[in-house]
């Protein structure tokens, strides 16, 4: 494996407003944190979530932050290694492909 990456999901408590049937962003985190770590078991990744509307400090979280809400994008927001993997609806198999980018392997 080449390095531990870091995966941000961006979200919101209020769901999409055109993501109405989906699930939340709290929830897309959680089930993708939980596939990640069954997928990849004992290789080290770091996920976090973070709220769009009560951001951490840290600088380029903030200002992703705010680029969501600027631009309107439908969140859940996965960012991986701080490339979109996917936006409203994430895809695990596109997560999975960018994983194994860096090495990760099906155990």
């Amino acid at each position: 494996m080449k390095k531990e990456v870091e995966i941000v999901v961006y979200g919101a408590t209020q769901l999409c407003p055109s993501c109405v049937n989906l699930p939340s962003s709290k929830e897309t985190y959680e089930w993708l944190e939980a596939a990640l770590a069954r997928k990849y078991a004992d290789q080290p990744f770091y996920i976090s979530y973070v709220d769009i509307h009560n951001p951490p400090e840290e600088a380029d979280k903030k200002e992703f932050a705010q680029r969501v809400i600027d631009e309107d994008m439908f969140y859940p927001v996965v960012l991986l290694e701080n490339e979109i993997v996917g936006e409203g609806n994430p895809k695990l198999k596109t997560i999975y492909a960018e994983m194994e980018k860096y090495g990760y392997q099906e155990v």
